[in-house]
């Protein structure tokens, strides 16, 4: 069964270097029954659409000189790509196609759309060749056996049949884009930029769970990322604005397109053919994605008022120009955006019934939420006065707004028109769960850090929530005096409850930011995902689930383009998860991390000296607010076994919480019992921890309880949490009491491992490294 539909477009296969990505990308991306949907090479349907002019204006030296270009570029292709006697049995082919062509000119016979659909004849066959020298079963298919025509109207359930019959599961196929067949046989083309549309036709056929649009860009951006570098990429648009920008003539996605996945489940991507790890954007249906802003420009297009528009006739006359067209009605009227090099044979076609009303326009168009736009259009017409841009049209017409001028939008004008109307649009709800020590100092700094991420995002914090209550407001809560809300507003909720208000928050972003201690409330995170959450947690808990619970978290996070911020559960500010990110990215390889991982036992082994019982210094920390309530918790170590878990699954290992090897820092039998049977039996802690710490001395060492993670070369790991005798010298023996510290080695720091140390507990430190994490949130929205 196809699973995905690829669909490569002429930008994507424009050279030798680009087929061999485009191949890379489907040994990477597809399995046997998947289907690749291809244009042509290039910019090559643009040259046999001038070898078609040169034909009809019967210039033979024009047709021989475009002919001679399109077999040198395809010469070029097979020569770079294959080897000597793959590509002269190729280029013979080819040679006898190009003889077929100039007879059919020579004779008169010659047909445009067959013409036309060499491109992408000659594209997938090059392609199915290609992947074949990489030892993967692929074959090329003619969409012309798969798609038919009568009558302007596709013939769905034939269609159906002939894919499903043609299509199976041994294969990779590539498949024509741009083409089909009449009922006698005959090419007729699906419109220009049309192998989108063949891309999702087939989708619909075979019931592919899903298509991936590859192209030069990332995705769906805001306005033009190539003019305007402060354009937003959406990691979700909808169905229904996407469309509208096709038709408003945005390249990314094109007219028709969307049609086949009416009705259906099929998801559909637009993603970079040139860094094909990026995420791109995903196409959903109404109601899966708040409306966005954009704003899209046009170059040299022509006004036509059309009387007696007839049904379907809009669609006829964008086969005919192989062009988009977009059409709406003003004071009654019927009116066409045509390119102005199309406008002679639109004119042509509507037979007196088209007058040009205004001629070699530019402008923009504002698409957003119908709410937005008479605001939007007031402001939009403010700033192009100011920028003296003379407006000669101008119409809006429910979701989107029209700006027809005189002369082209440079992107210094569309910069500041995106600044003014789209940038100010980006939203950010913001959850916090968890008001204690360090949840309250975090909302305390929020005064001042919201003020300054408002500058890029319209950050809100929407909810408060502790364990039984909750205070909500989806309009933004006034954080100055968040106390006296919570007094009188806060309210007890369910788990239900709160996920209910979480989805009908209208934003386009939403982060629910955990700083709670419990196991249950992070038992909620596929939850939170599901309803399009951002991540951020000071909570360890499920960073140190079970393997496949938090393996299955990752994939949903993924699916959904959502980010997952955790760093304050380990280190608490210090930059540690940062840091294992940074050395992955650059190439380097980890081989051991090893250090103190909790403040608490930090300051417990660097303040003993033997001149007071260890129990003592435990009572004193525990006065201090160091540790846990019952301090047993820290002593187990498995707040530290929890922390190098986290540590191990950044650098990509599948380990669960038992796979380190935990030795605490206390006798056995104190784990067991209340509190007080501890304090009751405290001299056998004392007795424990002394002994081991003489024998530390003896040995010219210092006793530390550290945390420790090794790699083989083999890849073996080696895990554990227990007590250390460790050099008197090292940097972990001189510990600051209460620092965390991190010694890390790796491929490039080996003989002087990276060292990262600080104060690794805190409420003020701790808060401020999720400020971090919700700052860099932001600038990954951006």
């Amino acid at each position: 069964m196809t699973k995905v539909v690829h669909k490569f477009g002429g930008s994507s296969l424009s050279s030798a270097a680009r087929y061999q990505a485009v191949a890379n990308i489907i040994l990477g991306q597809c399995q046997v029954g998947d289907c690749v949907v291809v244009s042509a090479a290039g910019k090559t349907t643009n040259t046999l659409v001038k070898l078609w002019q040169s034909y009809q204006q019967r210039d033979d030296n024009a047709f021989n000189d475009i002919l001679l270009q399109v077999e040198n570029h395809q010469n070029l292709l097979l020569t770079e790509l294959f080897d000597a006697q793959q590509a002269s049995a190729l280029s013979e082919r080819l040679k006898s196609e190009l003889q077929s062509i100039a007879k059919d000119a020579a004779n008169n016979v010659l047909h445009e759309a067959s013409l036309l659909a060499h491109g992408e004849l000659w594209s997938a066959r090059l392609l199915a060749n290609l992947l074949s020298t990489f030892n993967i079963s692929a074959v090329d298919i003619d969409a012309r056996k798969l798609f038919t025509q009568h009558q302007g109207q596709l013939l769905h359930a034939q269609n159906k049949q002939a894919c499903l019959a043609q299509i199976k599961t041994d294969k990779i196929y590539v498949v024509t884009g741009f083409i089909a067949s009449d009922c006698e046989g005959n090419t007729i083309t699906l419109g220009r930029n049309g192998s989108d549309y063949s891309a999702t036709l087939l989708a619909n056929y075979v019931d592919a769970d899903a298509v991936s649009i590859w192209t030069d860009t990332h995705g769906v951006f805001s306005t033009d990322p190539r003019k305007v570098s402060s354009a937003i990429k959406y990691p979700k648009v909808c169905r229904i604005q996407a469309n509208l920008l096709a038709r408003l003539g945005n390249p990314v996605l094109h007219a028709k397109t969307l049609s086949p996945l009416k009705e259906t489940n099929i998801k559909l991507q637009v993603r970079s053919s040139y860094d094909p790890e990026a995420i791109g954007t995903e196409i959903v249906k109404q109601g899966y994605s708040k409306d966005k802003r954009f704003i899209t420009t046009f170059d040299e297009l022509d006004l036509i008022r059309v009387e007696g528009l007839l049904a379907g006739e809009v669609r006829t006359l964008s086969q005919l120009i192989q062009h988009s067209i977009h059409h709406f009605n003003k004071g009654g009227e019927d009116y066409l955006l045509v390119p102005s090099n199309d406008t002679h044979t639109v004119a042509t076609h509507l037979q007196g019934r088209g007058n040009i009303v205004e001629s070699h326009l530019r402008g923009l168009a504002i698409v957003a939420p119908s709410f937005e736009i008479q605001q939007l259009t007031q402001q939009a017409a403010a700033i192009l006065e100011q920028q003296d841009v003379v407006v000669r049209f101008t119409h809006s017409d429910g979701s989107y707004a029209l700006f027809l001028t005189d002369q082209s939008i440079d992107s210094d004008v569309l910069a500041i028109l995106h600044d003014k109307l789209v940038n100010k649009g980006r939203e950010l709800a913001v959850i916090i769960a968890g008001l204690g020590n360090v949840g309250e100092v975090f909302v305390e700094q929020c005064q001042k850090q919201v003020e300054k991420l408002q500058t890029t995002f319209d950050l809100k914090v929407v909810a408060l929530v502790r364990s039984k209550e909750m205070l909500f407001c989806p309009s933004g809560i006034n954080i100055d005096n968040w106390q006296q809300h919570w007094r009188s507003e806060a309210q007890s909720y369910q788990q239900a409850d709160l996920l209910e208000r979480i989805g009908e928050l209208d934003y386009e972003h939403k982060v629910v930011i955990d700083i709670t201690a419990s196991d249950e409330f992070s038992g909620m995170y596929p939850s939170f995902v599901a309803h399009d959450c951002h991540l951020i947690s000071a909570n360890k808990y499920a960073g140190t689930a079970e393997q496949a619970w938090y393996a299955k978290l990752i994939d949903q996070l993924q699916e959904r383009n959502l980010h997952w911020r955790y760093n304050t559960s380990v280190g608490a500010g210090l930059p540690i998860n940062f840091a294992l990110a940074d050395l992955q990215n650059s190439g380097d390889t980890v081989t051991r991390i090893e250090g103190v991982f909790s403040g608490t036992l930090s300051w417990l082994c660097s303040s003993f000296d033997g001149s007071k019982p260890f129990s003592d210094l435990v009572l004193e920390a525990q006065g201090m607010g160091y540790t846990e309530p019952d301090p047993r918790e820290d002593l187990s170590g498995r707040d530290m076994q929890r922390k190098l878990l986290i540590l191990a699954r950044d650098l990509g290992l599948q380990l669960d919480v038992d796979d380190i090897a935990l030795e605490p820092l206390m006798p056995e039998h104190l784990a067991l019992g209340d509190w007080d049977s501890f304090l009751a039996d405290r001299a056998s802690l004392d007795a424990f921890y002394h002994q081991r710490y003489e024998e530390a001395k003896l040995a010219g060492k210092s006793l530390r309880y550290t945390g420790a993670l090794d790699i083989n070369e083999q890849g073996k790991v080696s895990a554990k949490v227990g007590i250390a005798y460790v050099e008197a010298g090292s940097a972990i023996a001189n510990l600051t009491p209460g620092d965390n510290i991190f010694v890390i080695t790796s491929q490039w720091y080996d003989s002087n491992p990276l060292v990262i140390q600080g104060p690794g507990a805190g409420k003020e430190v701790t808060a401020a490294g999720i400020h971090s994490d919700l700052y860099w949130l932001t600038q990954k929205l951006r």
